[in-house]
């Protein structure tokens, strides 16, 4: 470059700017050229240019973060703490230059002219009649889209989106704010078109959307479209931005992206054809370097200038073809020159450059001194620069009729995707009403082809015992259970009615991928060593989100409702005492010193009870029993069925009647392994409350002599009723269940003969009991009365039990 740059201080404001807290703006409008000058603090200073001097002082309710003005230059926007003002400049304008006063007018803006009411905005921009905010509030970046109000003087909110702080660093510089178009459009501040599909997406090009670019403290470069919602990470320069915008290549003219972070780094992003095996267009990163830190950049058609607080550097971009002066960095295509030096420092802050009446290049900028500076480049410079520019002119009618017939490819492409997609949704929502239909529409008592089984296991840690289930889901139906699944198990225990709403807990499994055929195995956790919450109740639902296939507006439309999600009951399980029963082959010592700890803590508990609302029972230190009386018939019937003549001569009735009480599957819930199983007619182990219980079968006669029925007994003996009434309602369910597989026939022997007509008579005695005792009830008795009497004939049914036949 021949010649020297002229530089012409302009004004002293006798504040130290900075980058973060200071700006400059400059207006050309009718009425002559104008800088707006802010220092972080409540005031605007309004120079005129051509005057050249101080004409007015705009002075705000807060400290000024950033300046903008319209595209009309009819306005000028000002961020403040807590609100975005709007000034008229015409009357303004005029009020300034009317004045025949030597010192500058002063004006205060009024809250009449507040446009949006935001906190803490840090940055502005206007695209058209949008104006776009960003604020920071922790721990997310806000960006806001504006359109002017019905009411005049206001603006309204289109969108808001969040972007999450993902580090502190760079502080000290606040981020900056851009825009581009696409390259067919009206605005100057353009891209490519092939650039700006690739790197904004197909849809923004089809409806020419305009793209505002930031850059923040950590280096992320983000893009938002103004009509697409969303906001998309798009690069990261891992440093603070200083500059996002659009520039050329000089030889080519062809419109680029460029950011520039603080310590210097240059990234230029251009599309290259060929990078790919397959030849294709792709966009490429090409990065250089200039001396940090860099204070402040801005852009014209034929490069970019720099200031580094010790110099102002012109910056241009060439093809990787081109020779250059000085060491350049290469990529892809691109070359990033070595900046030339103009020998200006101390700038803080530059604006947009201007052609001047002479044809020369002029820059204003405000020095870290508050001084407002004008600096003129040769013009041998910008005469070189606007011929390079007009020779590439020349194929930018053939690179047009290209890239139209790139729309037509990139549109056609997107629609194929777009039908792809429906596609795989119609498929995917077909099967789930295949599923749904085969559920819903199952015949009562068929088995169904989707259900779950399960089984219990207890487990310590941290000294503690826990009781753990593991449900497994059976896909036996012909249909693949897909993403979007979720299998929700409510577990709820119904021991305790009072409490069944507040002791429910609900878990929810997403399934994968569930092929016809395959389980799904998942393991949640029951209760803890100390409750008696038994029998508790497994309900299995499956669950299908339409939320995976559909968004939330396209759910509106559809359904017209809020509910997005189809519910399909399977099967209930059931956990019982028997199931949670930790078994031991005798009263060992462990299980002694274990039933000793629980009667310590059961006295210590009723010591606390006895000191609150509740007290102790007066029967909770005896041993509790209880016992079902079931004929030796029924069981050969029905548990020796299948055995072999041998198998059942030296078969025990006993044992294996106590054997099938704790191997059985019941309420689809699978009995214990046979490692931990007894193998004798006596049991003993520990409830899920700790207490020790033993469970004895013996065989008994039940009549008189001559015409006696064989029974077995099983019998419950525990210190605690709650595990003897658990233990005996499970052993009673299962009985229950026993007697419907046993064969019909008649028996021979007389109810009298068996001395059980004294015993029925007793049953229809303690049942009348048990009315009253409802009748009492609802009419407003006591529960303390209703719960003893309910008690008394409970204890009758345990000690005169009757022989199931």
């Amino acid at each position: 470059m021949t010649g020297r740059c002229a530089v012409e201080t302009l004004a002293e404001f006798g504040f130290w700017a900075t980058p973060k807290t200071s700006g400059i703006t400059t207006l050309d409008s009718g009425t002559g050229a104008r800088a707006f000058i802010y220092s972080g603090c409540e005031e605007v200073f309004v120079f005129d240019l051509k005057e050249k001097k101080l004409t007015g002082i705009l002075q705000f309710p807060d400290p000024v973060s950033d300046i903008v003005q319209s595209e009309d230059k009819q306005h000028l926007y000002v961020a403040c703490r807590s609100a975005v003002y709007r000034v008229q400049l015409p009357p303004i304008l005029s009020r300034f230059s009317s004045t025949q006063s030597t010192s500058p007018t002063e004006l205060k803006v009024a809250s009449e002219d507040i446009v949006i009411r935001e906190e803490g905005v840090l940055c502005l921009i206007t695209v058209g009649t949008v104006l776009v905010t960003l604020s920071r509030r922790d721990p997310s970046w806000i960006f806001t889209v504006n359109k002017p109000g019905e009411q005049p003087g206001l603006y309204e909110m289109l969108s808001s989106f969040c972007l999450p702080i993902i580090s502190d660093g760079g502080e000290e510089r606040k981020p900056v704010m851009n825009y581009v178009c696409l390259g067919d459009s009206s605005s100057e501040i353009k891209l490519e078109p092939t650039l700006f599909k690739l790197l904004f997406g197909v849809d923004s090009a089809l409806i020419k959307s305009p793209i505002v670019l930031c850059g923040f403290p950590d280096g992320r470069l983000c893009s938002l479209s103004l009509r697409l919602p969303g906001i998309r990470v798009f690069h990261s320069l891992e440093e603070p931005v200083v500059f996002v915008g659009a520039s050329v290549v000089m030889e080519t003219d062809a419109r680029c992206l460029v950011a520039v972070g603080e310590n210097g780094r240059v990234l230029v992003i251009k599309t290259c054809k060929g990078a790919s095996e397959e030849g294709g267009t792709q966009v490429t990163f090409a990065e250089g370097c200039v001396p940090g830190p860099v204070m402040s950049v801005c852009a014209d058609q034929s490069g970019l200038y720099l200031s580094t607080g010790s110099d102002l550097l012109s910056l241009r971009l060439t093809e990787e073809s081109s020779q250059s002066d000085g060491p350049e960095l290469t990529d892809k295509g691109v070359t990033v020159q070595s900046p030339i030096s103009l020998n200006v420092g101390g700038i803080s802050a530059l604006t947009k450059p201007v052609f001047s009446t002479a044809g020369e290049v002029e820059l204003f900028s405000l020095s870290d001194k508050g001084r407002l500076r004008r600096i003129t480049l040769p013009k041998s410079r910008v005469d070189s620069e606007s011929s390079t520019r007009r020779r590439a002119q020349t194929g930018r009618s053939v690179k047009d009729l290209l890239s139209a017939i790139g729309d037509v490819c990139e549109r056609a492409s997107h629609l194929k995707t777009s039908i792809k997609s429906q596609n795989q949704i119609l498929r995917r929502l077909n099967q789930v009403v295949n599923v749904s239909f085969l559920l819903l529409n199952a015949s009562d008592g068929a088995e169904q082809p989707i259900r779950c089984h399960a089984t219990t296991e207890w487990t310590r840690l941290l000294l503690k015992d826990s009781l753990h289930l593991t449900c497994v889901l059976e896909n036996n139906s012909p249909y693949l259970l897909e993403q979007g699944w979720i299998l929700n198990i409510t577990v709820c225990p119904l021991s305790d009615i009072s409490q069944e709403q507040s002791a429910s807990t609900n878990y929810s499994f997403p399934l994968c991928s569930l092929n016809p055929g395959q389980k799904s195995e998942v393991t949640l956790p029951l209760t803890a060593a100390d409750d008696t919450l038994f029998p508790i109740t497994i309900s299995c639902v499956l669950v299908f989100s339409l939320g995976t296939l559909f968004d939330e507006k396209q759910l509106v439309s559809l359904l017209k409702v809020q509910n997005s999600a189809i519910s399909l009951p399977l099967n209930s399980l059931t956990v019982d005492w028997l199931h949670a029963l930790r078994l031991s082959t005798s009263a060992s010592d462990k299980t002694v010193a274990t039933c000793a700890r629980t009667k310590t803590s059961d006295a210590l508990r009723g010591f606390l009870k006895s000191k609150g609302k509740e007290r102790v029972e007066k029967g909770e230190g005896k041993a509790y029993s209880a016992s079902v009386k079931i004929s030796c018939d029924l069981l050969r019937d029905v548990l020796q069925s299948k055995s072999s003549d041998k198998e059942r001569k030296e078969s025990n009735l006993c044992v294996m009647l106590l054997d099938w009480l704790l191997s059985e599957p019941h309420r689809e819930v699978a009995g214990h392994p046979s490692e931990s199983r007894t193998h004798g007619a006596v049991l003993h182990g520990q409830g899920p409350n700790g207490r020790l219980i033993k469970l004895v079968t013996k065989e008994v006669n039940v009549g008189v002599e001559k015409e006696a029925l064989a029974a077995v007994e099983v019998q419950v003996e525990s210190s605690s009723l709650a595990a003897v009434c658990g233990l005996h309602h499970a052993i009673i369910d299962r009985v229950q269940a026993l007697v419907k597989r046993a064969p019909t026939k008649s028996s021979s022997l007389s109810v009298e003969s068996l001395g059980l007509r004294p015993a029925l008579q007793r049953a229809e005695h303690l049942l009348q009991q048990i009315h009253d005792g409802r009748v009492s009830g609802a009419i407003g008795v006591t529960s303390g009365h209703m719960t003893r009497s309910l008690l008394k004939v409970y204890q009758e049914l345990r000690e005169h039990p009757l022989v199931i036949l």
